[in-house]
């Protein structure tokens, strides 16, 4: 195996990446949705947003994969971004380069791979948008051209996020080494210990916006069950599907956590009670009105939700228990259901 190789200018690439604020982030629906697109358009099985980090490379969006990172002197992304140019391997096992490489001989068994370089906005490879598929196969030159296409795409879009006022406030809040600890590694949403951190920061960005802060509890229905008919790989594709589907119902600025098992949590700035219940009810119709593929067969999942709006004088803990009380209702009554936590609740 030949490990991929560091450019010559491997700091100035390393700042470029770091400037950019971008790894070890949540998921976005822009990246999810163009990555799902470039699987459905070029046949593949495996399409990633890989951001090559000082020694591993990181995925911003994936489909197609389960870990979040691997080592970068395995990646084929890497040999990419060494050479400023596209790469195309038509069959891993022909290819003295990677021919024994442990993601060609173990999962993913790679055979085909190709990979078009993403650059910042001063011309510094960053990573890549590629593809792998576990059989040989090649692109012709149409091909090729719309790998090209989809890559700016990619690029403009992590330009513009950090300029942005959410990539702003991103920053202020925490570190890259923090992010680290707050990001669930499954499903690529904050974790537990995010939403103790930013609680307070999404408080003020609703006072001062003259809303109030609101919250969404919600909790897969009869999750045991897809464990035990598909096994913890069918359960773990679930709560990937039921994240991006959350994700996709949730506005920009909304906060989406996974707290743990199958429960989620989404801190909302709204007007009132109708509004939170009308976000509520986007994310329960995202997971419930098309069924999930699991092992190829239609899988119906459905979500009760409890919400609550912060009021004076509660806490977190407060307010987290008075929605946990609404989605037990939500449970009660049947499922598949919203109800929200009057105050007498």
């Amino acid at each position: 195996m030949l490990p991929a190789p560091c450019p010559a200018d491997e700091d100035l690439r390393q700042q470029a990446l770091d400037n950019l604020n971008v790894v070890d982030t949540p998921a976005e629906l822009y990246l999810d949705t163009l990555v799902r697109l470039t699987r459905e358009l070029f046949e593949v099985e495996t399409v990633l947003i890989s951001l090559i980090d000082r020694d591993r490379q990181w995925f911003k969006a994936r489909i197609g994969l389960d870990v979040a990172e691997t080592p970068r002197d395995i990646s084929f992304c890497g040999h990419a971004v060494a050479a400023r140019s596209p790469l195309v391997v038509e069959d891993a096992h022909l290819d003295p380069r990677f021919v024994d490489n442990p993601v060609v001989t173990g999962p993913p068994f790679i055979r085909f791979y190709a990979g078009q370089p993403l650059y910042s906005s001063d011309n510094q490879p960053i990573g890549t948008l590629c593809m792998l598929h576990p059989q040989p196969r090649g692109l012709n030159q149409q091909e090729r051209l719309r790998l090209r296409d989809l890559a700016i795409l990619v690029e403009g879009y992590l330009q513009l996020r950090s300029v942005s006022l959410q990539a702003h406030k991103l920053r202020e809040a925490v570190d890259r080494e923090q992010r680290k600890a707050l990001i669930d590694p499954l499903t690529q949403l904050w974790n537990r210990a995010a939403l103790n951190q930013f609680f307070s920061r999404e408080l003020a960005s609703a006072t001062s916006a003259g809303l109030r802060l609101g919250l969404i509890y919600g909790d897969l229905d009869h999750f045991k069950q897809v464990n035990d008919q598909f096994g913890h790989a069918g359960g773990d594709q679930v709560l990937w599907e039921s994240s991006r589907r959350m994700g996709a119902a949730l506005r920009p600025d909304d906060l989406l956590v996974r707290l743990g098992g199958e429960e989620f949590i989404a801190l909302v700035s709204v007007h009132d009670a109708g509004e939170l219940s009308h976000i509520a009810e986007r994310m329960r119709k995202a997971i419930g009105d098309t069924p999930m593929t699991v092992a190829s067969k239609p899988l119906p999942v459905t979500i009760s939700l409890g919400t609550a709006l912060l009021l004076s004088g509660e806490n977190q803990g407060d307010l987290l228990e008075r929605a946990d009380q609404a989605l037990y209702l939500a449970k009660k009554q049947g499922r598949n259901r919203t109800v929200h936590a009057e105050p007498a609740i």
